[in-house]
């Protein structure tokens, strides 16, 4: 049937299984809600509500992927919620222009607002969901709605320069390129539609220069990708952590966020360490001391890179399953039905591996995890797995400096990791990284097989004292499982570009010949090293094409094209301790 408003309503009876509440409600679709937004632009958003008389907390996704695609409408709906799921500006069916990041706070705040008047809405909005769907919670938490009652991101990050769009410098070329070539199919989809409808095409001459699917006339990709995705070219052309970046970047904006907060993070996730950042920084620094008291962490297996017990190439057993929407609806039943569930223990839940078994703690990082420092050592031969580079506590004497040479015409590859978002042609997660040990210019230093069980949770951190051939080059740095049957699983890994080793927010050219000390930030994992098992450190100066390649000229990463090779070196000796910093849980 059709209301007065043109809206079109599904109603029907849902048998809901008693696992997910106690109370069971048949449920009210209405598809294309209209909201306006303090510019006047219209979003549409589908509303799945009890078809009940009173008022219910209502639920909030804000997505660029398509509402339609929603599975826990109908979920929520009958378990007591009113759940909201709207297209954000220039997406699918709401109008606008697609812009990341640049709309969210205003319009996420208006939306929060125009859902708490609603008249089936108690007033109390929650947000949910991941990725960029978590930016769209984080930044409308900085503008601080007054009916925002919680949010739940799920996989996201806590700054869109580094840890989204670049890494210790180095642009996340995968990532960005992949992400933005699913966005832009939209995007060319809603020109299409525009155009062929308006027959504003048919009138041009000459007819060479007819714009192929209502485009305007391009000459080259470039020109192509800023009539898709302007947002692609302005991030090549902020390579610094500018004001372009600190305007939405939630680091800048901890204190103003006021709500409780579900982070959950993955292991193996591309947005790990925003995540956890996340849950810290709130923390330390939310407005109010109920704002710092309400934080959780939830870590899980995989995010962008899978779920199930199964990710990449490694088997986490049962444990590992586990199903987003009943987190979501569990936070919520917690925090605005006042449930006594598992969230009303200890705030901080993650999942170790190696003993595949989940673990509730007081916090993150954990504090009872003792900061051991493991040091670099080799007789100047660590390149590869025929070379000799250790691992150890002890402190180094006088020892050769290791050295390799990166040549950007033949990088070290990429096997698995944090990726995003092509997993057909870029498989993610643990995979074996015997191919990439192989080569000569990585360098691999690892331990005798351990003689028992050793815990790594918390955060790692590579420091590297080195020097180049080169005015700019990259270190990269990844921790890795050497099961006894030589798998070699990886853990976690990070990227340096030489230029942004002080600082990211103003780029400094090496001298050639100079040692200079690098910090890699490697994230962190919580993983036990099985006895038997040996624990290893993979150091080069590539990780492509996940991350862009460092073509050691100093020029400009965005317009660059010629290259040279770079002769690096690394050094651990007294003068220059090149150390492997991990957080040692004692095991029980």
């Amino acid at each position: 049937m059709k209301t007065s408003s043109g809206l079109a309503f599904l109603c029907f009876a849902l048998l809901v299984p008693s696992a997910w509440s106690a109370d069971q409600y048949e449920i009210t679709i209405e598809r294309d809600v209209q909201a306006k937004m303090r510019d006047g632009v219209i979003l549409r958003a589908d509303i799945y509500r009890p078809k009940a008389e009173g008022r219910f907390p209502v639920l909030l996704q804000r997505t660029p992927y398509n509402k339609a695609a929603s599975d826990i409408g109908v979920r929520g709906a009958a378990r007591g919620y009113v759940v909201i799921v709207q297209d954000v500006r220039g997406r699918y069916t709401s109008d606008g222009e697609w812009y990341p990041f640049l709309h969210e706070s205003n319009d996420g705040y208006d939306t929060v607002e125009w859902a708490a008047a609603l008249p089936y809405s108690n007033g109390k909005v929650g947000m949910f969901g991941g990725s960029y769907v978590g930016a769209t919670q984080m930044l409308a938490a900085i503008v601080h709605p007054p009916h925002l009652a919680g949010i739940c991101p799920y996989v996201t990050a806590s700054n869109y320069h580094d840890g989204w769009t670049y890494q210790g410098g180095a642009f996340e070329q995968w990532f960005n390129e992949s992400w933005t070539s699913g966005l832009a199919q939209d995007t060319l989809n809603r020109t299409v539609d525009k155009d062929t409808n308006a027959m504003k095409s048919v009138w041009k001459l000459p007819l060479a220069s007819y714009p192929v699917f209502g485009l305007p006339q391009v000459s080259s990709e470039s020109d192509l990708t800023a009539s898709l995705a302007p947002y692609f070219l302005d991030w090549l052309a902020h390579p610094n952590y500018d004001e372009y970046w600190k305007r939405w970047s939630i680091e800048e904006y901890f204190a103003d966020i006021n709500v409780p907060v579900l982070h959950v993070a993955a292991w193996y996730d591309i947005f790990l360490g925003g995540s956890l950042r996340n849950y810290i920084g709130i923390k330390a620094h939310g407005t109010n001391d109920a704002a710092r008291r309400g934080q959780h962490l939830l870590v899980v297996i995989g995010g962008h890179a899978g779920s199930g017990r199964k990710i990449g190439e490694v088997d986490f057993g049962p444990a590992a399953n586990l199903d987003e929407d009943d987190i979501i609806l569990t936070w919520y039943d917690y925090l605005f039905k006042n449930v006594q569930n598992e969230f009303a223990g200890k705030p901080v839940k993650i999942f170790v591996m190696g003993t595949n078994e989940w673990r509730q703690e007081d916090d993150w990082p954990l504090a009872r995890a003792a900061t051991t420092k493991y040091f670099l050592h080799s007789a100047g031969k660590a390149n590869s797995l025929r070379g000799d580079g250790t691992l150890s506590t002890s402190t180094p004497r006088s020892e050769t400096p290791d050295q390799y040479v990166y040549d950007p015409a033949s990088p070290a590859p990429t096997i698995g990791g944090p990726l995003c978002c092509d997993s057909e042609h870029l498989a993610p997660g643990p995979r074996d990284q015997r191919p990439v040990e192989a080569r000569n210019d990585v360098l691999i230093y690892s331990t005798p097989p351990l003689v028992e069980d050793l815990e790594i949770t918390g955060p790692v951190i590579l420091e590297l004292f080195a020097k180049s051939s080169a005015v700019d080059t990259d270190f990269t740095g990844k921790l890795v499982d050497i099961w006894p049957n030589g798998f070699a699983q990886n853990l976690t890994e990070g990227i340096v570009r030489a230029r942004y080793r002080d600082s990211q927010e103003k780029s400094e050219l090496m001298n050639p010949g100079k040692i200079y000390k690098f910090k890699l930030d490697l994230w962190a994992t919580s993983n036990v090293f099985r006895k038997g098992h040996v624990l290893r450190l993979e150091v080069s100066s590539s990780n492509f094409p996940r991350f862009d390649r460092n073509l050691n000229s100093g020029a400009d990463a965005a317009l660059a094209q010629q290259f040279v090779s770079a002769t690096n070196t690394i050094y651990h000796d007294d003068q220059h301790p090149s150390t492997l910093v991990l957080p040692v849980v004692q095991t029980q």
